[in-house]
């Protein structure tokens, strides 16, 4: 606002401004007032329009309109400012209508070059703020690999498997086949979707069902599966792993046995997917967390600044996620 102070006063009271201490001092407090209230509006109306067109398709249509509309504020401004100074006599003023002019193009010019670099930093500060967000996004899927590797790969589940596998052999020939099939594909949905950031629902749904064959061939009648998932909500998306660490954090924290079974059901509501489980938390599980269940809400609020919502009462445990569109529309 300084300089375009200095740079006004000068237009309008020619070599005085710079030689006559009263008329610097007053010109310069009052232009200086004046100004910042004109910038307050022309913020405002910056905002409106980038409010009204948010969209870069719309760039060339805000930037348009804020043009036009700050030549037209700028004419009226110093208007009502030279008219103002010559009604009241301030400092001596004698309204100009060269100097007028010459105003008034130095500021609209000033003006349109600084509506261009306001929408150049903002382009970049959005940028930079898109850079941080993947880089977040690659930190928590690169967490979520780790979390869905650590519990599929480890030596634990893996001897597990493979002593359920040997088990079924002998007593079950065709089970078993099943078992190995069920865990083949298990592994190749991890290192199939390993880069991906977005899977569909279908798929989604069609790994965790093999990932429960798996757990049922353990827990046997301890574990209970229901799956109502509307096929109209199959193409929507979800990041990979999501459900598979919302197993395994619902394995950690309750308790599963025959006499009280584990029941665990999948379905969508609206544009939801409510996953309910029975409560029966572990005894000896006072410091169990819930691993993974911050890093599934850290992605769904970079992805689409919506959170994942817990409810719990004294026997159901609820976890509501959002269902993402599918990617055409996303790119669209």
């Amino acid at each position: 606002m300084l300089p375009m102070t200095l740079l006004m006063n000068y237009f309008l009271f020619g070599k005085r401004y710079f030689h006559e201490a009263g008329v610097f001092g007053g010109a310069t407090l009052v232009t200086f007032i004046l100004l910042c209230f004109a910038f307050i509006i022309y913020g405002l109306v910056a905002i409106s329009l980038r409010n009204r067109f948010p969209s870069d398709h719309d760039s060339f249509k805000r930037l348009t309109l804020c043009i036009i509309i700050f030549i037209i504020l700028t004419g009226v401004y110093l208007s009502i400012v030279c008219r103002g100074y010559e009604l009241f006599h301030f400092l001596g003023y004698v309204y100009d209508e060269k100097k007028f002019t010459k105003c008034y193009i130095t500021f609209v010019v000033m003006n349109v070059f600084l509506t261009f670099l306001n929408e150049g930093v903002y382009r970049f500060e959005t940028y930079k703020a898109t850079v941080t967000e993947t880089e977040q996004l690659k930190k928590e899927y690169m967490q979520s690999q780790l979390l869905g590797l650590k519990s599929q790969m480890n030596p634990h589940f893996l001897f597990n498997g493979l002593n359920t596998l040997s088990c079924l052999i002998q007593d079950d020939a065709e089970k078993a086949e099943d078992f190995l099939d069920h865990m083949s594909k298990v592994y190749r949905y991890l290192l199939r979707n390993n880069e991906e950031q977005l899977v569909d629902l279908q798929t989604e749904i069609g790994f965790i069902r093999s990932y429960y064959f798996l757990l049922k061939a353990r827990y046997a009648d301890g574990l209970l599966l229901n799956v109502d998932v509307s096929p109209l909500h199959y193409k929507n998306q979800v990041p990979p792993l999501t459900l598979q660490m919302i197993f395994e954090n619902i394995l950690t924290l309750q308790t599963v046995s025959k006499n009280r079974p584990l029941l665990i059901e999948i379905e969508t509501v609206d544009d939801q997917l409510v996953i309910r489980n029975t409560v029966q938390p572990k005894l000896n599980c006072t410091d169990c967390f819930d691993q993974g269940i911050e890093n599934i809400n850290n992605k769904f609020r970079l992805l689409c600044q919506k959170e994942i919502e817990i409810e719990e009462t004294a026997s159901e445990r609820t976890i509501r996620l959002p269902l993402l569109p599918t990617k055409e529309l996303i790119e669209t």
